[in-house]
């Protein structure tokens, strides 16, 4: 913790200038002070909870609250009652950095989180440093991997299995061309250049690759170029946001082959935005908590507690809480170190997502992707 001086500084001299956007949000029984009292320990949450996504951030932070309510409930962790505190990275590199030193200021024992690679990315070596470890639900990118210090533990497969995920699907449907799109983005530039690469590794042909721009509205450009090209296969590597009206203007352009979008655009809001063009559009896709029956006891609660669905990374969120808190149960303490060597040993752990156990990379040990398919304007399993 001796590292943390520096990360403090830096804080206070952010708060001295009013950087901080995110107000302090904790949680729990009983609303106490972060590091305050007696017999309470402090779990930090990082998701965008304003912006563009905060849809996805929302129900992250929920999906922790409702964990922690239940240890808390069943006794807590070691005895002691959990409060959270969420720092909002909007899914900005700069508003995450200072998200992830706001949480260390506070001490968090750990943080659960991660939504947008890029956001997440430069937060790895703040906690790092502070010894403070990381549980990332939903960021893949590969870059996470090669820039964690060794503190962050990733719960959702890795952007190469992603993008081999989508090229099983494609050869399973009979593509021989596909068209690549992303953002821009270290998540979706991530994902294109895994995905370009594995299929061009199998001899097979990449008719059109561009990249389009955050809060654009009007792709004809790109809807003549892909119509000319005439891939049998559009992957969207990128958010739901430009995904849903790229579909739509694609399908109203009269585009009648294969289109998968990735993790990214498995919000709800995707279909919603993209109307009835929505249907048949395939999605690689964390798992669903609300299409697996082990997660069913969960769905209900998030329902009665938020009077809402849970969102696609809800799952995979409250495994991590759980993980976190089964770690430091393990633990025996709340050494950092001994917590970050108790999630490294993690094997067998049961989440309503799945079992977690993990590569030498922290990484998950094996791909937890799915491919969903838009039925009805509701996500469904493809196979």
């Amino acid at each position: 913790m001796i590292k943390k001086q520096w990360i403090i500084m830096l804080v206070l001299v952010l708060f001295a200038f009013g950087i901080f956007g995110c107000g302090q949000d904790t949680t729990g029984p009983d609303d106490e002070g972060p590091g305050e009292e007696e017999g309470t320990i402090l779990i930090g949450i990082m998701v965008p909870v304003t912006g563009a996504y905060s849809e996805n951030g929302i129900d992250m932070e929920n999906a922790v609250k409702l964990a922690v309510n239940e240890i808390n409930a069943a006794g807590g962790i070691l005895g002691h009652t959990v409060v959270t505190t969420t720092g909002d990275d909007e899914c900005d590199p700069a508003k995450a950095t200072a998200a992830a030193s706001k949480l260390v200021s506070e001490e968090v024992v750990g943080v659960v989180g991660g939504y947008c690679s890029g956001a997440t990315l430069p937060t790895l070596k703040i906690y790092g440093d502070a010894g403070i470890p990381l549980v990332v639900a939903a960021a893949n990118a590969t870059s996470l991997v090669e820039e964690n210090p060794g503190w962050t533990f990733m719960i959702n497969s890795t952007g190469d299995m992603q993008a081999e995920n989508a090229i099983g699907w494609f050869e399973k449907q009979g593509v021989e061309t596909i068209g690549l799109i992303d953002d821009g983005s270290a998540f979706a530039t991530d994902l294109k250049m895994l995905t370009k690469q594995q299929w061009e590794a199998k001899g097979k042909i990449v008719l059109t690759d561009d990249t389009v721009t955050t809060g654009e509205q009007d792709f004809s450009a790109l809807v003549t170029t892909i119509m000319s090209a005439n891939p049998d296969g559009i992957y969207w590597t990128a958010y739901h946001a430009e995904g849903a009206l790229i579909v739509r203007q694609l399908r109203e352009a009269g585009y009648e082959g294969i289109i998968i979008v990735a993790d990214g655009s498995s919000a709800p809001a995707f279909i919603e935005l993209a109307g009835p063009y929505a249907d048949g559009v395939f999605c690689t896709a964390p798992p669903f908590a609300d299409l697996n029956p082990a997660a069913a006891e969960f769905v209900t609660n998030y329902k009665e507690m938020f009077n809402s669905d849970p969102g696609a990374y809800s799952g995979l969120t409250y495994d991590a809480m759980y993980l976190l808190a089964d770690a430091i149960e393990r633990a025996g303490s709340f050494d950092d170190t001994a917590i970050k060597d108790a999630l490294a040993a993690t094997d067998g752990f049961q989440g309503i997502s799945g079992e977690v156990m993990f590569t030498e990379k922290n990484t998950l040990g094996r791909s937890n992707f799915v491919i969903l398919v838009v039925e009805d304007g509701k996500w469904t399993f493809a196979e």
